[in-house]
C-alpha cells in the first residue's frame, strides 16, 4: 500500500464510530455533542457496548437511528472498533471517545482538512480538559531507545514535556498549530475509509492502549503522514473506562510492551521493554520511601501481568473471558 493509492478527499457519509464499556451517563452526553460537532457532511453514529450497564438500550432509546451493536462480553478497544466499523456504512471513520464533548463544528472542520490534505492518511485534533487546559494525550511522539532511557531514569518524571527529556510529550506544543506527529490517539481519529481499509484498522492483538500508536506506526510505513488539525477541538475526560489510575497504567504498560514487542526488531524490544520495567520500578521504589503506596506500586507489584504484554495481560489483568458472554469487568 502506498499513499499516493488509498489517498482521496472523503465524501458522504462519515460513521462515527464509540466503544462504550460501562459508562452510560458518559456515553449519552458524548452522543449528544455530535450532530453539533458536523455543519454540512452528514453522518451517522456507529456504537459498540462492551459492557453490561444498558447502556446499548439507553442510546437505542435516546438517539433511535444509530447504529448499537452490544458485543456481549468486553472486546477490548481495537476488536471493538474494528466490530463497529465492520457495521458503518461511511466513506470516512471517525473514532471518538465516549468520554468527550464535542465543540460546534469541530468534527466538520477535521473532515474538511482531511478533503483539503488527504496525503496525511490519520487526521487528530485538539483536546481540552473541562477547565479548558490543552489536554495533550491527542497525539503522542513514538517510542524510542531515548524515551524509554529517559523514562527508565525518571527523567521524564522530572523534566516533564521537555522535548530532550520527554521526547514522547512533544514538548510544550499546545497542540494549536497544524503539526504532522508520529501518533494520533484514538479518543478522536478520522480516516477516510479506503485508507482505513488499506491499512487494515486496528491490530486486535491489542486489547486497551497501545493500538492507536501501532496503527500510526503503519500509516507512516505506508508513506502517509499523521497530523494534528486544532480547529478540530473536543473536551475529554481522561481514563473514563478504567476504574482506577493504578489499574490504567498497568494496562498502558501492556500495550506499551505490546508495541515494541510487535514493531521493534526482538534485541531492540527487548532492551526496551526492560527499560520499561526498570522506569516502573524506580517509581515505585520512590513511592515507598515516601511513606505511601500508589499506582507505581500497583504496576511494579503486578509486573508480571503486563511484562509479556498482549495477549497473556488481558486475562491477567481482566481475567478470562466469561462463558455466559458477558465480559469479567476490571
Amino acid at each position: 500500500m502506498t499513499a499516493a493509492r488509498v489517498a482521496g478527499p472523503p465524501t458522504g457519509l462519515v460513521s462515527v464510530v464509540v466503544v462504550t464499556y460501562d459508562t452510560l451517563e458518559e456515553t449519552l452526553a458524548a452522543l449528544a455533542t455530535v450532530a453539533a460537532g458536523f455543519t454540512t457532511t452528514p453522518h451517522e453514529l456507529v456504537v459498540v457496548d462492551n459492557g453490561t450497564d444498558g447502556t446499548g438500550a439507553a442510546v437505542r432509546a435516546a438517539l433511535p437511528d444509530a447504529c448499537v451493536v452490544e458485543a456481549g462480553e468486553n472486546l477490548g478497544f481495537a476488536r471493538a472498533v474494528n466490530l463497529g466499523v465492520a457495521h458503518a456504512r461511511g466513506d470516512g471513520v471517525l473514532l471518538l471517545n465516549p468520554d468527550t464533548r464535542v465543540l460546534p463544528g469541530a468534527l466538520q472542520r477535521l473532515v474538511d482538512f482531511a478533503g483539503a490534505h488527504p496525503g496525511h492518511g490519520l487526521y487528530g485534533g485538539r483536546t481540552l480538559r473541562s477547565d479548558g487546559a490543552t489536554d495533550p494525550s491527542s497525539c503522542w511522539g513514538a517510542p524510542s531507545l531515548w524515551s524509554l532511557t529517559c523514562f527508565a531514569l525518571g527523567l521524564t518524571t522530572a523534566f516533564h514535556r521537555s522535548r530532550l527529556w520527554d521526547p514522547e510529550s512533544l514538548g510544550r506544543w499546545e497542540r494549536d498549530t497544524v503539526r504532522e506527529v508520529p501518533v494520533v490517539t484514538g479518543c478522536l481519529l478520522f480516516a477516510p475509509r479506503p485508507i482505513w481499509d488499506a491499512l487494515g484498522g486496528l491490530d486486535e492483538a491489542f486489547f486497551l492502549y497501545g493500538e492507536d500508536a501501532d496503527l500510526s506506526a503503519r500509516a507512516r510505513r505506508a508513506g502517509l503522514r499523521p497530523v494534528v488539525v486544532p480547529d478540530a477541538t473536543i473536551v475529554h475526560t481522561v481514563g473514563g473506562s478504567t476504574a482506577s489510575s493504578g489499574f490504567k497504567l498497568c494496562m498502558v504498560m501492556a500495550g506499551k510492551t505490546t508495541l515494541l514487542r510487535r514493531t521493534w526488531r526482538r534485541a531492540p524490544a527487548g532492551v526496551g521493554v526492560w527499560l520499561l520495567a526498570a522506569g516502573a520500578g524506580l517509581r515505585a521504589m520512590l513511592e515507598t520511601r515516601r511513606g505511601r503506596r500508589g499506582h507505581w506500586d500497583v504496576v511494579w507489584r503486578r509486573r508480571a501481568d503486563w511484562l509479556p504484554g498482549y495477549p497473556h495481560a488481558r486475562g491477567a489483568l481482566f481475567g478470562p473471558p466469561a462463558r455466559d458472554g458477558v465480559g469479567a469487568a476490571p
